[in-house]
């Protein structure tokens, strides 16, 4: 039997351009996960499978072939989950799609290659939005195109909603929450060094980071929007105290050890800085914040430390079309393909904050993960955002715009990431 898609776009009924879809009088469903046949949609599902008795929310899940998506219901047992055939390519199959949820969960990525349109079927229709996009140069070409129009809708868009960049983001959160507590002001500096991590990045990942490098070699300028630290602000062109992201292997005064770049920090960081701007730079201008991987203390630290820096060269030099570029992407899983639950469930990381006070006081806490980051636990936080979003979805008070998850779930967030997720933040100062 042939499989069910979506036709080609000019076979495609075109909606009418003005209609109101805010103005409908209610939704089918509270959210629907995008791209659940993928590997990561697959345990996202699953994981709203396994809590449904948990909370009131009805979920859906869509994607582009029926008959895979009907064989993922049976393989979990979720017949009451509705299923839509929706294509990343096809606005008019989008728009139909998130006109009938809250929300939309997206993990179909690369989203510089497969989101744009959502997106804009997302403001369209009124729909809030979540996803794991990492693609800096993407997500501002978004907030340029959409951010008024989200704004007037009152759609809440919400990108980096996994490993990247919830501890992160959430973690400064946190940090700043307890610098007011104990010491009555904000810290004007925090630095995130990750500690230790079993488990990977997905493949989606990869594959993310290869297009976006094939973006920039035909158009110089994504390089630009990349590298530059504030690139993410509401004002692009914001300057302030934070300098480029590490480079080399250095010694870092808070661990009293050596310290390599963190291949997620060119993501994180530029949410973190967008966070404090869209809180009205609430942390003092001065604020600064930096990412890296903890490598040791002694020569043995410094020696981890250009381990790490060997590979992230490799990588920088493989040009799209080389044989080197080949090589290295044989070596790096697939977008689709993923460990095994064993490993999902057995995986963990440590991060360590470090606070600087105006006084020039270290302070110092530890945030704890459970689960293979790449997957287990970033299928949790985008689950628990979209549900967080779909619990406020009618708010009379709820503004619309590209937010962070900081800006858009709070402090109440942490117990939710805590209870549900399996992150446990610990303050090292009592």
């Amino acid at each position: 039997m042939k499989s069910t898609k979506v036709e080609d776009r000019d076979k495609l009924l075109i909606l009418p351009p003005n209609v109101n879809y805010n103005c409908m009088d209610s939704r089918e469903l509270d959210l629907i996960v995008f791209g659940a046949t993928g590997f990561t949609g697959k345990l996202v599902v699953e994981y709203l499978h396994l809590k449904r008795n948990e909370n009131s929310i009805k979920w859906g899940m869509a994607g582009r072939d029926i008959e895979k998506l009907n064989t993922l219901k049976e393989s979990i047992g979720c017949d009451y989950a509705p299923a839509f055939v929706a294509d990343s390519n096809h606005l008019d199959s989008l728009i139909q799609m998130t006109k009938k949820a809250k929300v939309v969960a997206s993990t179909v990525g690369p989203y510089a290659r497969y989101g744009s349109l959502l997106v804009e079927a997302c403001v369209t229709t009124g729909t809030d939005y979540c996803d794991l996009s990492g693609e800096v140069h993407w997500m501002r070409k978004m907030i340029d195109r959409w951010q008024e129009k989200a704004i007037e809708n009152k759609v809440r868009l919400v990108h980096c909603c996994g490993f990247d960049s919830i501890p992160s983001d959430m973690g400064v959160l946190w940090m700043q929450d307890r610098a007011l507590k104990k010491t009555g002001s904000y810290f004007p500096h925090i630095s995130m060094q990750l500690l230790k991590i079993s488990g990977g990045f997905s493949g989606g990942t990869f594959e993310s980071m290869f297009n976006i490098r094939a973006e920039a070699e035909k158009d110089k300028s994504i390089y630009k929007v990349i590298m530059r630290p504030y690139s993410l602000n509401p004002d692009p062109e914001f300057r302030g105290p934070d300098s480029r992201d590490l480079k080399g292997v250095k010694w870092d005064p808070f661990s009293r050890g050596y310290v390599a770049p963190f291949i997620m920090a060119t993501i994180n960081t530029r949410v973190v800085r967008r966070s404090h701007a869209l809180q009205n730079f609430q942390y003092g201008d001065a604020f600064t914040y930096e990412e890296s991987i903890y490598c040791g203390r002694g020569w043995k630290g410094k020696l981890n430390g250009w381990k790490i820096l060997l590979p992230l060269a490799v990588v920088r030099l493989a040009k799209p079309g080389t044989w080197l570029y080949k090589l290295v992407r044989s070596f790096l899983p697939k977008p689709g393909q993923g460990p095994s639950k064993e490993k999902i469930e057995n995986g963990f990381y440590h991060l360590r904050f470090w606070g600087k006070s105006a006084d020039g006081k270290v302070y110092a806490a530890l945030l704890n993960g459970k689960r293979d980051p790449g997957y287990g636990a970033t299928s949790r936080m985008l689950a628990e955002s979209a549900i967080r979003l779909a619990e406020s979805y009618d708010k009379s008070n709820k503004s619309g715009g590209f937010l962070t998850p900081a800006t858009a779930f709070g402090l109440e967030f942490i117990e939710v990431l805590q209870e549900k997720v399996g992150m446990v933040f610990i303050w090292d100062n009592e």
